[in-house]
């Protein structure tokens, strides 16, 4: 989709590569990675008031998974392109993060609030058709 609706490269430019490695991180990585930690999240974090556990799951969401999914998604990225993990991250990995924080909280405070458990992923997964066309634009503008 980034390469398409944001980069409009064009088919004959497409780089099929690029698109399966978005699709292996997606479907090897991220999605076992997410359904593990919403189970997490909804055993673990169990408040009286329900507003607050709310705020307890976006902050520790962000501040755990966010942090470490973003490290994982570029330095993977970074070696199936044979490049560098740590030159990738050193010039993607603040800014990245900074954009996550103002998509993902909101995200993730609607999610936690009005999405059961067993659906949640699939929101997240339909907000990241938007936020993955952003992740590979800036992956692919650090080389």
């Amino acid at each position: 989709m980034a390469q398409q609706a944001v980069e409009r490269v064009g088919i004959e430019k497409h780089n099929l590569a690029r698109t399966g490695r978005m699709a292996l991180y997606g479907g090897a990585i991220f999605g076992p990675a997410a359904t593990t930690w919403y189970r997490f999240l909804q055993s673990r974090i169990v408040l009286r008031n329900k507003n607050a556990e709310i705020v307890a799951k976006v902050a520790t969401d962000q501040c755990v998974f966010a942090s470490t999914n973003m490290f994982v998604f570029l330095s993977s990225m970074a070696v199936m392109e044979g490049g560098d993990p740590k030159e990738k991250l050193e010039s993607t990995y603040t800014t990245a993060l900074a954009k996550n924080w103002l998509v993902w909280p909101w995200v993730q405070a609607v999610n936690f609030k009005l999405v059961p458990l067993e659906h949640r992923v699939l929101v997240v997964n339909i907000v990241s058709l938007g936020w993955n066309c952003y992740l590979s634009y800036v992956n692919s503008q650090s080389k």
